[in-house]
């Protein structure tokens, strides 16, 4: 496993050492110890998975402290567009967005600390998507930003007039009303 820093400070892509033969491909998608070895201490506790079609948009979504996330996102099948915006008032990244596909083929991960709003587009026809968390969900403290925040402007990889996206997050506030804690 191979860890590869971001400009946004604790944000980090893992790259898996994957093995390949005549008969497909093996890796260690998460190895405690491994992760140890380099530097992360999380206690995961819950695994999410979801399948979505070509042109969902989910996000941006966080949850408040005490009740933050850690998140490891990964692709099972397809392809989607992962995001992660700085939502820690106090880091040099504040209010700064950090994109990557990530795909059943390129096998990559995404670590996503506290202190982030996370969300994703659907590139291929279809997409599974796992991630774990190191907390369990809180519906009290969920919040999330509108996803086509001028502020933020995100590229998703897609046409956001096209989007599939849900009555909750529609009604998610812009970047400069979200209700952060961090």
């Amino acid at each position: 496993m191979k860890l590869e820093p971001t400009f946004i400070n604790d944000l980090v892509v893992l790259n898996p050492a994957v093995f390949e033969d005549e008969r497909g491909y093996f890796f260690e998608a998460y190895n405690k110890s491994k992760f140890l070895d380099l530097g992360i201490a999380i206690d995961f506790v819950q695994d999410n998975q979801s399948f979505s079609k070509r042109g969902t948009l989910r996000g941006l979504h966080y949850q408040n402290p005490p009740y933050a996330q850690t998140k490891l996102i990964r692709v099972l099948q397809g392809e989607i567009m992962d995001v992660a915006v700085d939502l820690r008032k106090d880091s040099p990244t504040y209010g700064q967005q950090f994109g990557i596909v990530l795909s059943a083929e390129n096998k990559k991960q995404l670590l996503v600390p506290h202190g982030f709003a996370h969300g994703f587009s659907v590139l291929s026809e279809t997409a599974v998507v796992l991630y774990k968390c190191d907390q369990f969900y809180n519906k009290e403290s969920e919040g999330g930003i509108r996803f086509d925040d001028p502020t933020l402007n995100i590229d998703w990889g897609m046409d956001l007039a096209a989007a599939i996206v849900s009555e909750k997050d529609l009604i998610l506030p812009h970047f400069e009303n979200c209700n952060s804690q961090f």
